[in-house]
């Protein structure tokens, strides 16, 4: 009861003020009227000419029209300031009469000081009356020189620019805005200015001419002199609540204002944040701040304003497109919370509003981590679990943010506290889960937040986890799914389960269904990252007989040709195509199966095995070489012997040498021999290559030429091949393996004095520094190379 006597009493009052206002305004009305009654009879009984001074007017000793006359002990009159000059300079006598004067009698001269004062207010009455007509004229002299009296008239007196007033010179003054010539547009800013300023009528006429504002506004993108004063005439308009709620709605003058913030003039850019903070009393002004990247006035009435206006603002954020900066500097000063708290909001379309603003801000990594640390991510995973057919559009809100989340923890420096998504294995399973409960949208979301959290530092625990629960059964199954991103998303992330090469785990799932799906897709899909997963998935499935055989069945060979010979529609991801084509292809050339590896060498790739080696990427190399390295593993057992000819043949046919590698007759098709495919270069120019997977590689293919019956006929074409001098630069490279296999294979080559003899003093120095080195195993193979050259006994305790 209490409350509503003082709800009641609290309106009363509002009430009372109101019409205390309203009378207030009516007397001001009324006094306004009579004013100017009294002025027009007063200009109307002055006539139209100017009255010349009187003497009088003069002082005699500066002899300008005094402004504070005063009378002497002599009895003559003269300027205030001139006489007491007159004095200081040490004259006792009077200038006119020259008689001595009592230098402290000095009295005000009223009746000239009052009779100079009507002269002056009748001729600047009649000068306003008269200078209208010539700022109508179309000389632009004229009106400058008009404008610059009214300027001067206005510097004066208040009652002068009432007069001004009075006389209408409002609306001209606006007109003269439209001018062509600037100055003329400057001079008129600056005397509305002075008529504005302490005016709130004034303010309201300006405000009222029609399209003032607009000119106005339109100033502020002109030059910096006619932009400062049409700031500052702002700003004294938005002093009046009347014209303050107008000002806002003039189109462009907001983002005007903001652009103004930036300018050098300290001045102007301060009289712009003024007159902003003026504006944002008005949420919609605030609003289009906002969208102009002047986010201060919504961040604060986010974080201080009513639950509705928060809500507003909410609305806004959502809405409006942010730069990534202004994204940053939102979260950075504070943005979350207010967010989070209208999270918690039973409301389902205040959730939904605030979820769209966190999705909005979540895109840029940086807040991402930002929000994960304040704990974001809980809310959205509850609002994901609970609202299904209540709300499907927060689950896919809800989906998206977390999504964002997951990508910005792929950003995370090495110098930073990591910060994670999903911590424990029962997250990762609910968190899965879902997909079979949801709709297309989310699933693709949290397919794309699995792909994004598997590229993050704790991407191999997540890869585990998803592979422990059989994740990929889930996922082959999606790949059949009419929905192409859902597919897809399956697909990228079906590609990075398979990424650590165990592929043992989900080998059970792969059977010759998925295999003709996957197959399908590359053929047929339009999105480039799904066609080169589906390439890398096959790239990595499990090396059993059973699976390549479905793939040889299904075309794939026809179709890895196709992609390395560019053939396919995704140049933009041509690199990637290759790289997991030529990777592919390594399970269908292995030694161990020849027929699939004459299935591969009759569909012609060998040649582009070769040119990749020449112009592909390291990855690219590296696995062509391994291929090629497979085939020539083959090509002693395939080279044919030469048949011995006849002794008549012997005299007309001439004798056929063979293949110096293999000692027969090979071909490329026939036995995959490295020399017959030009190999034999590119390889050895790989051993120089930075990558020491490459450099790996290609060792190895070149090493297959001394596994034969003579491995002295392979070491000399490797020296004649000028592969001798790389490989002992490879014996500094930081890698076990790599320095492991060129041992083994110099031991072999020296043992071919031609070679050991050419490079024992270029190899010692190299061989030597691996004597020095911890591994046992290095150390003597190094001291066996040494002892054939010579440089160490047979019986060193390197051995």
């Amino acid at each position: 009861m209490q409350n509503a006597k003082s709800r009641s009493d609290t309106a009363e009052a509002l009430h009372m003020e109101q019409i205390v206002r309203l009378l207030e305004k009516a007397d001001s009305i009324t006094s306004a009227q009579e004013k100017e009654k009294k002025y027009f009879e007063k200009r109307d009984s002055l006539g139209r000419r100017l009255l010349e001074p009187l003497q009088s007017f003069y002082c005699p000793i500066s002899l300008d029209i005094m402004e504070d006359p005063v009378e002497t002990s002599s009895g003559k009159t003269f300027e205030r300031s001139a006489i007491e000059k007159w004095f200081t300079e040490g004259n006792n006598n009077c200038p006119l009469t020259m008689l001595p004067l009592d230098t402290l009698i000095l009295r005000p001269n009223k009746t000239l000081r009052q009779s100079i004062q009507e002269w002056k207010d009748r001729n600047i009455i009649i000068t306003i009356s008269t200078l209208k007509s010539k700022l109508q004229t179309n000389d632009e002299e004229e009106v400058l020189k008009s404008l610059e009296s009214l300027q001067d008239l206005c510097l004066g007196r208040q009652m002068h620019r009432e007069w001004v007033k009075m006389e209408n010179y409002i609306t001209v003054l606006i007109e003269l805005l439209g001018a062509k010539n600037s100055e003329i547009r400057t001079r008129v800013l600056f005397i509305l200015s002075l008529l504005a300023k302490d005016n709130e009528e004034n303010k309201e006429d300006v405000s009222k001419v029609d399209k003032a504002l607009e000119s106005i506004v339109h100033s502020l993108a002109r030059r910096i002199e006619e932009s400062k004063l049409a700031v500052e005439l702002l700003l004294e308009l938005s002093r009046s609540n009347v014209v303050r709620d107008l000002i806002g709605n003039i189109q462009g003058s907001i983002i005007l204002l903001v652009t103004m913030l930036s300018s050098e003039d300290i001045e102007a850019a301060k009289n712009a944040h003024e007159l902003l903070e003026n504006l944002s009393f008005l949420d919609q002004n605030v609003i289009e701040m906002a969208k102009a990247n002047y986010l201060k006035p919504l961040l604060r009435n986010l974080y201080s304003g009513s639950e509705n206006v928060k809500i507003i603002m909410t609305k806004a954020l959502s809405e409006i497109s942010l730069a990534d900066q202004n994204k940053l500097s939102l979260v950075k000063d504070g943005a979350l919370q207010p967010l989070l708290h209208l999270l918690s909001n039973t409301d389902l379309e205040i959730k939904k509003v605030a979820l769209k603003a966190l999705l909005q801000l979540s895109s840029l990594p940086e807040n991402g981590l930002q929000m994960i640390r304040e704990g974001v991510a809980q809310p959205l995973f509850e609002l994901l679990y609970r609202h299904s057919l209540q709300s499907p559009a927060l689950r896919e809100l809800a989906a998206a943010t977390i999504m964002h989340l997951a990508v910005s923890t792929t950003h995370q420096q090495s110098d930073q506290v990591q910060v994670s998504l999903l911590d424990s294995e029962e997250d990762v399973f609910k968190f899965f889960s879902l997909i079979s409960l949801t709709g297309p949208y989310v699933q693709s979301k949290i397919l794309e937040t699995f792909q994004a959290l598997c590229r993050s530092p704790s991407g191999f625990t997540i890869r585990e986890r998803l592979r422990q629960l059989s994740a990929v059964q889930v996922l082959v199954q999606l790949l059949e799914v009419n929905n192409q991103t859902v597919r897809a998303n399956s697909m990228k992330l079906f590609y990075f389960l398979a990424e650590d090469g165990d592929c043992r785990s989900f080998s059970s799932h792969v059977t010759e269904r998925c295999i003709k799906v996957l197959l399908t897709i590359i053929e047929t899909s339009d999105d480039a990252e799904e066609m080169v997963a589906a390439m890398g998935i096959i790239s990595r499935l499990p090396k059993e007989p059973h699976v390549t055989q479905w793939l040889l069945d299904s075309g794939t060979v026809n179709l890895i040709l196709d992609c390395l010979l560019d053939r396919h529609k995704h140049a933009s991801h041509k690199k990637q195509v290759i790289e997991n084509s030529v990777q592919a292809l390594c399970r269908f050339t292995v030694s161990t199966n020849l027929e699939w590896q004459r299935v591969v060498a009759q569909e012609g790739i060998i040649p582009v095995l070769v040119q990749l080696l020449v112009s592909g990427t390291s990855l690219s190399k590296q696995n062509a070489a391994i291929s090629i390295k497979q085939f020539s593993e083959s090509s002693h057992q395939l080279s044919k012997p030469i048949k011995k000819p006849g002794i008549f043949t012997l005299c007309f046919i001439p004798h056929e040498t063979g293949c110096s590698a293999h000692l027969g007759t090979c071909t490329v098709e026939s036995s995959f021999c490295i020399l017959e495919a030009n190999a034999l270069g590119p390889l050895v120019r790989m051993l120089s290559e930075n990558d020491i997977g490459t450099c790996e590689a290609s060792l190895d293919a070149l090493l297959t030429l001394l596994n034969g019956e003579k491995p002295q006929s392979g070491s000399k074409i490797l020296a004649d091949a000028n592969a001798v001098t790389p490989m002992i630069r490879l014996l500094s490279v930081e890698a076990v393996r790599l320095q492991e296999k060129t041992l083994i294979a110099l031991e072999k080559m020296f043992q071919v004095d031609e070679i050991k003899n050419k490079y024992r003093t270029s190899a010692t120095m190299p061989l030597v520094d691996v004597t020095q080195r911890r591994d046992s195993r290095l150390r003597s193979l190094a001291a066996k190379v040494l002892a054939q050259l010579g440089v160490l006994d047979k019986q060193s305790s390197y051995f």
